[in-house]
Formats: C-alpha cells, structure tokens, sequence
C-alpha cells in the first residue's frame, strides 16, 4: 500500500452528487425483471468474491445481464480479499481479467476491496466517480415509471380525514413539479360486454418526496414518492405498478398489439453450469411474458419474421418507441428468459 498524499488525515470535502444503489437479484428466475429494470440505471458495480473461484453461475448471468442491457459503465469490484493471501488475490484478479476478456465489461476497473474493513472503499468511490457519470437528460418530457402505490390510510379513517393515493417509482426522464397535471397510462380497466377498455387516469400532484426530504421539483434519476387526490382504492396493494405517469399531451404510445426487433439468446441463461438449454425459435400462436421497465405482461405471438415478431398483449403496455424490452417462455412450469428487443411500433 501506498502512504497517502495527506499523512492518512481525514479533510474537508464537498457533496459531489447523490447517487441511488439497485441491488440486482441473482436467481435467474428473476433475470427478466433485472434487464428490464436497467432502463433506469446508469451503470454498475460487478461484485466478484475473491475467495471464491471466478465466475461464479451467477456471476456469468450478471455479466450476460450487462450484456442484454446495454450497459457499459461498469465498475468490477473483487470483495473480500481480506480472506484470501497475496497469491490467491493476484489469481482471482487474473481470472476476472479472462472472464471479462471480449465482454461490455472488457475495459472495466478491477478494484480490490474489503468491505468489512473498509479497504480502498475511498478508491471504488473514485472509481465510480470516474466510471459512471450522471447522464445529460436533457428537457425532455417527463416520464415516470410506477413501481408502487398505496392506500396510507389506516382503517377505519372518517371520511374527512382521508388522504389520496401515493405512487412511487423512478423519474427516468424530464422532470415533474408539485402541481403538475399528469396522466397515468394505460390507466383504469372497464369492460363493455365481452371487451375490455383501458381508459388513462387523469390527476394532479399534490406533493413530493425524494431521500426522506419533501420537494417542489424532482429531476430524473432515484427513487420518488408522489401524493395525488386519487381515490386510495385505485392505488391500493400496487394496483398502479407498472404504469406510466407523464405530464398531461406527454404520454407514449399504449401498445395493445407490438412489434419487436428481437434478438434470441442462443441458450437459455442457467442457474447451474451444463443445464443451459438451447433456445428454440419463436412459434405461431405460443405465449410469452414480456417484461418492459416495470410493466409484466402476457403477449400471444400472431407474427414471425426474421429478427421481428408481434405480439398481442393481454394486458396493454404504455411505453416510448426503442424501449428495451425482455421475452420469457414457460418452460417446466416456470418463465425462462429467452430473448430481448426493442419496441419498433
């Protein structure tokens, strides 16, 4: 270890940014819901134990995930060499060096770390400085991915003591104001005979919280919560998870039917090294479960054409052209990941 340029004395500094941590699921029963969910990260750390031999099943489906994604700030982080000796910390960081090799994450930052004593915790941070700016988003229209709502009343509340519903989730673009008009997509379900009709909810933002602090303003980038005058029924028990909220004439399209540029992973993503089952190509009229940000839903596949399919949905989903968007397949009684896309109209 090097001497520290200041003797190790602690100094004055400045809050540079604010920054959110998601942790990503390992299972892979649960990889759809992580890629989707990397439409609102801006970059990772790779956590790589240095006591145990690299890669890891998980660490493979991790790294396949960045992949998927798009995501290229990356950060890898070689925990716990506190455990292990000079020779074995220098052996684990040359097979996260092969393992990376010809990957998104080819050029990442390799950090040693030991969390439990807090060593180069100072040098990550760094890195992440370095490694993952915050994006220019730019004054684009506002967009809102729900992925909660609640009913925080308790029972028995009278009526004139009411409060409407909460909604929280990720700001991923634009920026939303206490007063806003705003509408929420695809909103409320209606039937009309043997049809279903979703219908937008129009309401208004009454208040705003983000890192505990109540706000005028949120800009994209973390989590938020946001009070509306909505009857708490409709937000009750995440009835609203997986909407969209955006500014009233800022909505993006509601796709009842799809249409994806789609890439098939070759194998299955596996939990266990050797059960990585082939993929086998899409078919006429068989069901998939799509997964768009924080929106699930049930799509039947009506057309098959190279590099693009169409789905019908069962549920609609409100999401911008070009969204990243992750395809399932029942396999054994459970979704497997089998592809991803994006939406072209």
């Amino acid at each position: 270890m090097g001497k520290h340029p200041d003797g190790g004395k602690d100094k004055d500094s400045e809050l540079q940014r604010t920054v959110s941590f998601v942790d990503a699921p390992g299972h892979e029963t649960l990889m759809a819901v992580m890629i989707s969910g990397a439409s609102i990260m801006d970059g990772a750390l790779l956590l790589i134990a240095a006591n145990e031999h690299c890669p890891q099943p998980q660490t493979r489906e991790h790294l396949a995930a960045l992949q998927i994604a798009g995501i290229e700030n990356i950060v890898i982080v070689q925990n716990k060499v506190d455990l292990v000796t000079r020779e074995r910390a220098i052996e684990s960081h040359n097979e996260i060096s092969e393992f990376i090799a010809g990957t998104i994450a080819e050029n990442a930052p390799i950090i040693p770390v030991s969390a439990h004593h807090d060593v180069n915790l100072d040098i990550l941070i760094q890195a992440v400085e370095d490694q993952i700016p915050t994006p220019d988003r730019g004054d684009e229209d506002g967009m809102m991915h729900i992925a909660r709502s609640f009913d925080i009343n308790r029972p028995g509340t009278r009526p004139d003591g009411l409060k409407g519903g909460i909604i929280g989730g990720s700001i991923v673009r634009g920026r939303f104001s206490k007063g806003d008009n705003v509408v929420i997509a695809p909103g409320r379900r209606s039937t009309q005979g043997s049809k279903q009709k979703w219908t937008p909810i129009e309401t208004r933002i009454m208040s705003m919280k983000g890192g505990g602090l109540d706000l005028e303003e949120m800009n994209a980038g973390g989590l938020c919560g946001i009070s509306t005058p909505l009857d708490p029924a409709m937000t009750k028990a995440d009835n609203l998870s997986g909407q969209v909220m955006a500014r009233k004439g800022e909505l993006p399209p509601i796709w009842e039917v799809m249409s994806l540029d789609l890439t098939l992973l070759e194998r299955m993503v596996a939990s266990e090294e050797g059960k990585a089952d082939k993929v086998k190509p899409l078919a006429l009229n068989e069901m998939l479960m799509i997964n768009a940000a924080t929106a699930t839903s049930v799509g039947v596949v009506n057309k098959v054409s190279k590099g693009v399919t169409t789905l019908t949905l069962r549920l609609p989903i409100c999401a911008p052209i070009g969204s990243r968007v992750t395809l399932s397949r029942r396999i054994d009684s459970r979704w497997r990941l089998i592809g991803h896309g994006t939406i072209s109209g």
